[in-house]
């Protein structure tokens, strides 16, 4: 790489060296010794206090320990958003292992894959699963499969409600004697504290990237990295009342939802758990849980806005809205936040970055459509797009690039893919940004992304933007298709309000008035919905470009 200027938003607050060297299971030991009866997971009427979660992480660790798992084994998470996914996450970090998250909405050839490719030897998953998992394991390295039920920690009033869930003591499933259930196994053991086996050093996780650019790839997260990213976070509520309701609607096998769960931990919140998390059950949970806090994506906050029932739910104990994983629209956040009277507020993250780096600030100013600035102790560069170089000037484009102690060392297994995109400590994100003249962060666009059309770069997020903007329009993303005469043109897919009669041409009218010639869609293609990854990102990849 060439010498290139260093360009960091300024920030407030400690830099990376005055971080606590504290891994996250010492986290978890001090905060249950400081709040234990304060409510640490909420599930379906069960409330587990902090104490109670700590004690539960304590027999799952030392049953993994009498399976024979050792500092640095892999051990793998094939769960929804259950009160066992966080036990058995902090089960793995106590004893040394590594977590290896893993989509419980994969296919079997991607679970192999995944299984494979991390060397994971012992498994959790839901008793659904457990069949699949059952016929794959002879093509992997797994030992030992831990089954477990959603009724293993409902509340009794769910129980109730449900009895066909309990009814059975277990469900029998047949495997032989490599399948273990989770409620035998903390039956076992008294939940003596057993000790922290961690080092900050180590490897904590195995994150694997999905959805957006291909191969799916192991990201190495060390302690270190997950703990320093959870105390950055923290320092974003220092002094400020945002309340200590958290909805866990992320999903906790994705780098955002674990960051949630962490961050939660670090301060004592209390974490609503939502399995799946469609409009009406996130309604429903903020209103019955008084949830202040709300982690999402702007698919969450679409859905929403447009449920037919969102009258019915109050949503006023909102006081903070987090909205990351893929651009969230401005005519979106205006609309959201003047329905709740919440804030929302824009951050950027990347599974190779544990994985937030910029947030707007909370209590300062916030800059609807950019990313805020930089995470205390994240350093930033903009590459230039054609040659490499710094870009000169300010509100310049390019390719953006973090420093900071959340940053990944690498890729599991993948020295090229790691030399690639890790060079001398800098991520290369593959995003398209340009900084401010107060240090606030725009992303344009993904690099991959860009549309070259007869000579013009073209950002699809900005076409994106005004297609949101139309009444009549749900959701919708543009994407860059074959063109003989220009090498490529703008297609515009629409997901259109039911009802509403819209037509292509209206849409391509629409965007004429807002756009540059050359960056109106040249075609309009109307669907039913678009496809998206578990976090509920838009694939923009996976739409036909041809």
């Amino acid at each position: 790489m060439k010498t290139i200027e260093k360009r960091t938003a300024t920030t407030q607050g400690p830099e990376h060296d005055a971080w606590e060297e504290i891994s996250l299971p010492e986290v978890l030991d001090r905060t249950a010794g400081e709040i234990p009866e304060d409510i640490a997971l909420s599930f379906m009427s069960n409330n587990i206090d902090y104490s109670r979660f700590n004690r539960m992480v304590n027999q799952m660790a030392a049953a993994l320990k009498a399976m024979g798992v050792k500092p640095g084994d892999r051990v793998g998470m094939i769960l929804p958003n259950i009160p066992q996914v966080a036990i058995a996450i902090y089960a793995t970090w106590r004893i040394g292992a590594v977590a290896v998250m893993n989509n419980p909405l994969y296919t079997d050839r991607e679970l192999e894959h995944q299984l494979k490719d991390s060397g994971t030897t012992v498994l959790f998953c839901l008793d659904l699963l457990a069949p699949r998992l059952i016929a794959l394991k002879p093509k992997t390295a797994v030992k030992k499969i831990i089954v477990t039920h959603i009724r293993d920690h409902l509340g009794r009033f769910m129980k109730m409600i449900f009895p066909f869930v309990a009814k059975d003591k277990h469900r029998e499933i047949k495997g032989g004697p490599d399948i273990e259930e989770w409620s035998d196994l903390l039956s076992r053991y008294s939940g003596a504290p057993v000790a922290n086996m961690s080092r900050m050093e180590d490897t904590a996780s195995l994150q694997y990237t999905g959805g957006t650019t291909g191969v799916s790839k192991g990201v190495v997260l060390t302690h270190r990295n997950l703990s320093m990213n959870a105390q950055q976070g923290k320092l974003q509520f220092k002094g400020l009342d945002v309340g200590r309701v958290v909805l866990g609607s992320l999903p906790i096998f994705h780098a955002f939802g674990v960051f949630v769960m962490n961050l939660s931990i670090l301060c004592g919140y209390r974490v609503v758990l939502i399995p799946r998390p469609e409009p009406e059950g996130l309604m429903k949970a903020i209103d019955a849980n008084k949830v202040s806090i709300f982690p999402a994506v702007p698919t969450m906050f679409v859905g929403m806005l447009n449920h037919p029932k969102r009258k019915r739910f109050k949503l006023n104990s909102l006081r903070l809205c987090v909205s990351g994983a893929a651009p969230c629209p401005v005519e979106i956040i205006e609309k959201f936040e003047k329905s709740t009277g919440s804030k929302i507020v824009e951050g950027f993250g990347i599974s190779e970055a544990s994985p937030v780096t910029h947030i707007n600030p909370i209590a300062g100013k916030c800059k609807p459509g950019s990313i805020g600035i930089p995470f205390h102790g994240t350093e930033i560069r903009l590459l230039g797009l054609e040659d490499g170089e710094t870009v000169a000037g300010l509100n310049e484009p390019g390719e953006l690039c973090v420093k900071g102690p959340q940053v990944s060392p690498g890729y599991y297994n993948m020295p090229g893919e790691t030399a690639g995109t890790f060079v001398d400590g800098w991520l290369h994100t593959g995003d398209i940004a340009l900084v401010d003249e107060e240090g606030y962060t725009f992303i344009i666009d993904r690099k991959k992304d860009m549309i070259l059309a007869g000579g013009y770069n073209i950002y699809p997020r900005e076409i994106d933007e005004v297609l949101f903007s139309h009444p009549d329009i749900l959701e919708a993303c543009a994407k860059g298709v074959k063109d003989e005469y220009r090498g490529e043109t703008v297609r515009a897919y629409v997901v259109p309000v039911t009802g509403s009669g819209l037509l292509p041409e209206a849409v391509t009218a629409f965007c004429r008035e807002k756009l540059a010639a050359y960056k109106v869609p040249t075609s309009v293609v109307f669907v039913d919905e678009l496809p998206k990854s578990a976090v509920g990102k838009i694939l923009r990849k996976d739409l036909p470009g041809e």
